[in-house]
């Protein structure tokens, strides 16, 4: 990637809109930099000095990156020859750190500090109390359009990192059977994951399973995990790799027992609603909101349209959902490289349901699917 060319972009936009930028170890840093994120926590880890953790850059400086010295040992130091790196003693004063970056940068009385949308509360007051002057704005707004384009070079990461989610899910798919629980097919997901090249996965691992005896339930994992999957049942399929920091986002849909009429027809609903929407992104010539009708219309028109509960797609790349949505009142004219999920479904409470998941690029000729492997109807007998 050309972090020395975002990072000049990104300094000529900050140029007479900031003063001093700060990001955080986020996408946003990933994506300018090439400074890489550890695999997420629950709960916080804090480090002393924690506060000041991320890169520190203006339209005219380049960035300085400060890590307490454990998230600088532990994680690896930076990863990045884009910026230079300086490390907070344990028992250093992070707010002195700070006050000679300031000195170094030759900030204005009252300096317009842009901040990234993942800043700690403790970072702005913190910086709010060296600079009592200072105003506040988003740098994640002023980044989004660098980041909403995609360049060849990241539609090759994550057609990579589609790869490795769609080798994972063949080797699950292996070892399904009846009697499994809930929590062993997810936990089969998320090994195959890493064993198959990913860090980790992207978000959490999860399925949305239906049948007569097995009611759709959302938002209860320690309950639904200890289900028994007995046929006849609909797995439906939520997860994706990371690789090279890039998200991937992916579903599929299995049958447990022989598939029901009812059960087939809302599978083809759902498969012909993907291959509309994908079809849709024309890029320069529709809205992401005109993209999201094209596929919703094929499930109203199939008598299942309440069952379809949520937009279309959404943008993705270095965070897994990013803007623009895919989603009535969004009037985002695609552009070509932008990415996005295209993630039809039909849910239901008491009986089957189905859904299917790729990222697809805008292209002028109609969207780019970067999987496309076990489309047809899945079953285990």
């Amino acid at each position: 990637m050309d972090y020395e060319r975002r990072l000049e972009r990104f300094r000529k936009i900050l140029d007479g809109v900031a003063d001093l930028a700060f990001i955080p170890l986020s996408a946003d840093l990933a994506y300018l930099t090439g400074v890489p994120r550890d695999i997420p926590n629950f709960g916080a880890v804090l480090h002393p000095g924690a506060w000041v953790e991320g890169a520190w850059l203006t339209p005219h400086h380049r960035p300085v990156l400060a890590l307490p010295r454990m998230t600088a040992e532990f994680g690896g130091g930076s990863g990045s020859d884009t910026v230079k790196l300086e490390i907070l003693g344990d028992f250093e004063d992070p707010a002195e750190m700070v006050r000679r970056f300031i000195r170094d940068f030759e900030l204005p009385d009252a300096p317009r500090v842009a901040i990234s949308d993942k800043t700690h509360g403790a970072t702005v007051s913190a910086v709010q109390a060296l600079l009592p002057q200072a105003s506040f704005l988003s740098a994640t707004d002023l980044l989004r359009p660098l980041r909403v384009i995609k360049s060849e070079e990241e539609v090759e990461a994550m057609r990579r990192a589609g790869a490795v989610t769609e080798a994972a899910f063949g080797a699950v798919l292996a070892k399904l059977e009846h009697g499994m629980t809930e929590l062993d097919v997810v936990t089969e997901v998320d090994y195959q994951l890493r064993r198959h090249g990913s860090l980790g996965p992207s978000f959490t691992t999860s399925l949305y399973n239906s049948g007569p005896n097995h009611p759709l339930l959302f938002g209860r994992r320690q309950e639904t995990w200890k289900r028994v999957l007995e046929p006849p049942v609909s797995i439906l399929f939520d997860f994706g790799a990371v690789l090279d920091g890039y998200c991937y986002d992916y579903g599929r849909t299995v049958f447990f027992g022989e598939p029901t009429r009812g059960f087939e027809e809302i599978f083809s609903l759902v498969m012909r609603s993907q291959g509309a929407g994908i079809e849709a992104m024309r890029s320069g010539q529709v809205t992401a909101a005109e993209v999201d009708r094209a596929a919703r219309q094929v499930i109203e028109e199939g008598g299942y349209g309440t069952a379809f509960r949520h937009r279309l797609g959404h943008a993705i790349g270095l965070d897994v959902h990013e803007p623009p949505f895919l989603t009535a009142g969004d009037d985002t004219v695609l552009e070509s490289g932008m990415m996005f999920t295209v993630e039809p479904s039909i849910t239901q409470f008491e009986t089957f349901s189905a859904r299917v998941e790729d990222v697809v690029v805008a292209r002028p000729g109609g969207g780019e699917a970067l999987t496309g492997g076990f489309k047809e109807l899945l079953v285990v007998e």
